[in-house]
């Protein structure tokens, strides 16, 4: 099974590119930025990894991306990304970033933006790998930096996708950003929201993005199980949920295997991703085995999670047909 998986042709739609800072790489910019880390080796920094909520999580995660300065090196936090997922033989991807997370420490969103760009150009280029960028919001600032923000994105309108929203989910509800959301649809971006697994209302969190940002999917949203009500609204709307089982196992009790498995069994779109690879020690791969593991998948089960991926991402349908293909092709050898 780690042989087919691995053959796979797969589809990441939830990853944080900030969250793919290996210790190496982190090392290598401050170096080139002239700034000195508490860290003496790469294994002191995976021993700081140390995190079992996601507050804990956010902490070292926002303190890993003060060596984020020059576009060089968004540039090469996205190609080392790109190169390690197309070993792993994923086809396309869509990438979120977090321009409040540099812009609210001095970094300029443009700088930002122009090196995640170039990469997702080149990668595509040299190593056949398509990708497209997500803007995420962080929740926890006031909605009124997320709408100057979502301004300040519309001169790039044509390099980001769509709009997602990240980072501390307690006390900051979908609703809060109701009118960024209505703003970003009039501008044509595709929606998306974080409703993270066992948080505070999580499962309000989750129909509040549904029913009243009518998001077009949802990123984890393992919750969602405890209404059967709003399962069927989900089922019936068709939308995805981007879930990841290694970052649950990180900050929750468990991977929530059982969970993906219902999520299965109810016919729901739900797909597989790393989330914060570098943090939780498993790119998209890793977190297939894990689930097939697991659960005890079978080909068809990993055929029908890639499937999944395929319809939901963001592409027009001669790209999604392309790619489903290339699965069908793959599932049928």
């Amino acid at each position: 099974m780690t042989d087919f998986i691995a053959g796979l042709p797969k589809c990441e739609l939830h990853l944080h590119i900030e969250g793919t800072l290996e210790p190496e790489l982190k090392f290598a910019l401050a170096e080139r930025n002239g700034i000195e880390l508490p860290y003496s080796s790469v294994e002191d920094i995976r021993a700081a990894y140390s995190f079992d909520d996601l507050p804990s999580f956010l902490k070292i995660y926002y303190e890993g991306m003060e060596v984020l300065r020059t576009e060089p090196d968004f540039y090469d936090l996205a190609m080392a990304y790109l190169r390690k997922a197309a070993s792993q033989n994923v086809r396309y991807a869509e990438i979120f970033f977090d321009p409040q997370a540099h812009t609210s420490r001095g970094v300029p969103f443009d700088l930002v933006i122009r090196g995640l760009r170039r990469a997702l150009l080149d990668a595509e280029r040299r190593l056949g790998i398509r990708a497209q960028l997500i803007m995420c919001f962080l929740r926890d600032f006031q909605a009124e930096y997320a709408m100057a923000t979502l301004l300040e994105s519309l001169p790039y309108r044509e390099w980001i996708v769509g709009v997602g929203l990240d980072s501390d989910e307690k006390g900051n509800p979908p609703v809060k950003f109701r009118a960024v959301y209505e703003r970003a649809r009039q501008e044509g971006y595709l929606l998306t929201m974080h409703c993270d697994v066992d948080q505070e209302n999580s499962v309000e969190h989750i129909r509040q993005a549904v029913e009243e940002i009518g998001v077009d999917r949802v990123d984890h949203g393992v919750n969602a199980l405890e209404d059967p009500a709003l399962v069927e609204t989900i089922r019936e709307r068709g939308l995805g949920l981007t879930v990841c089982p290694i970052s649950n196992g990180y900050v929750t009790d468990s991977t929530k295997a059982e969970a993906i498995r219902r999520m299965l069994d109810l016919g729901l779109r739900v797909t597989v991703n790393s989330d914060d690879p570098a943090y939780f020690a498993g790119y998209v791969q890793e977190n297939l085995v894990v689930l097939a593991e697991e659960l005890s998948l079978t080909e068809e089960d990993l055929v029908q999670l890639e499937r999944n991926a395929f319809e939901i991402t963001w592409l027009p349908r001669h790209l999604k047909d392309a790619y489903l293909a290339e699965l069908d092709a793959y599932a049928a050898r």
